[in-house]
């Protein structure tokens, strides 16, 4: 993505005044460079990565003084010492302005009713959802995860048009609502889904079983949070909003900065964030630029969906998967429904991969289990153990799903 005169500038103004700070993070990564006079200039400077936010906790990241930092949120710190990201109000004004637009994008107006289901707290995402809908005027009912009896009674009561949530979570919902027969006493239009990667299958499972319009949101807590991109109704990518974020697609082994239209990893630069501003993060989320312009009009450039994560690949007797291959082996194939789970294993000297995934009733299991290992061997190259189970029987999740365990180590 080419580089326009008022991001150089605001790139420019960032790095001056980052390179002013004394000590700390940010003098220590751009000690020696000079002024940033071109995209070229830019694309020299060094990668940010996770581990570095990570040795400087609690808040080494903060470019602003204490005293203007008016919140703190944090990665999950599940895989090491958490990330810690400070907020200035300016900050979260602004965030609160981009989630407003991803509302709009999809159509959403104050007079919608948004139920919010992710998490609140040290994550970004509950008050992400529920900053931008209170910024466009919407009333918002702010369940967070869980409690799910309470969850559908609210949605009845509050009669809520507009459905935010994990793809795990609103398809627990989605089940529970057909299970129990009550769909015609559910008033939601809309669902807004973020915070993990999801298949075709599972998107139209809910979208048929909410009867609802879907669009995906895209976000992560270095960069605001959710709220920094947003499908519209043609559902080809995401728009993000480049006046606050720019983006570039790398070869993930080389750092080279791919051309749009081709996959890669993503890497983020903060043009206006103030708290912890980020040059070139890795973000290591596999997507493209999509090239040319929206059929809705929309000026702001778009990313695909995203295929995987440049970290979330296992390699299985020589060979490398993703997560996104087994969801397209299993896609396109009859009678089976969309969630799964692999189990790899190291038996008797050899990796063994076992892939769990339900079928629709009726189904011929043993026949359906033979078509999927067929496939798998034949688009991935590996030849696994396949487990059809009936639907349900597999875990779901309030938050993200876990999909692939790993027990080999």
């Amino acid at each position: 993505m080419k580089m326009n005169s008022e991001q150089l500038t605001l790139i420019q103004n960032q790095m001056k005044r980052l390179k002013a700070l004394p000590g700390g993070f940010y003098q220590k990564k751009f000690d020696g460079i000079d002024v940033i006079r071109d995209q070229a200039d830019f694309e020299k400077l060094p990668f940010t990565n996770k581990e570095e936010l990570r040795d400087a906790y609690p808040l080494g990241i903060a470019a602003v003084p204490e005293e203007e930092i008016v919140r703190i949120h944090s990665s999950s710190g599940t895989t090491g010492t958490p990330v810690i990201i400070p907020y200035t109000k300016q900050d979260v004004d602004d965030w609160a302005e981009l989630f407003k637009r991803c509302y709009e994008m999809a159509g959403i107006t104050n007079r919608d009713r948004i139920h919010v289901t992710p998490g609140y707290g040290l994550w970004t995402a509950g008050i992400g959802f529920q900053n931008g809908a209170e910024k466009l005027g919407a009333m918002v009912i702010p369940m967070g995860p869980g409690n799910t009896d309470k969850q559908i009674r609210m949605m009845q009561d509050m009669k809520s048009t507009v459905l935010c949530a994990t793809s795990s979570y609103a398809l627990l919902l989605a089940e529970e609502i057909e299970k129990r027969g009550i769909k015609d006493t559910i008033h939601l239009k809309k669902g807004v889904i973020g915070s993990e990667r999801w298949g075709d299958k599972m998107r139209r499972r809910i979208a048929n079983e909410l009867g609802v319009e879907l669009y995906d949101i895209y976000g992560l807590t270095e960069v605001y949070g959710p709220g920094i991109g947003m499908s519209c109704k043609h559902q080809c990518g995401m728009h993000y909003w480049d006046d606050f974020v720019y983006f570039e697609i790398i070869n993930p082994k080389t750092g080279e900065v791919l051309p749009d239209g081709e996959y890669g990893e993503l890497v983020i630069t903060t043009l206006r964030k103030q708290g912890a501003p980020l040059i070139r993060y890795r973000t290591h989320d596999l997507t493209r630029i999509i090239p040319g312009e929206c059929a809705c009009g929309s000026k702001f450039p778009r990313i695909d969906i995203l295929i995987g994560r440049s970290d979330d690949m296992v390699k299985v007797k020589g060979v490398n998967i993703y997560p996104g291959q087994i969801e397209d082996v299993l896609r396109d194939i009859p009678g089976v429904s969309s969630e799964y789970q692999v189990m790899i294993d190291h038996l008797y000297g050899k990796d063994i991969m076992t892939l769990f995934f339900e079928t629709d009733p009726g189904v011929d299991r043993e026949a359906v289990g033979l078509e999927v290992q067929r496939v798998f061997k034949a688009q991935v190259g590996l030849t696994i153990i396949p487990k059809p189970v009936a639907i349900g029987e597999l875990p779901r999740s309030e938050k993200k799903s876990t999909r692939v365990f790993d027990n080999r180590y």
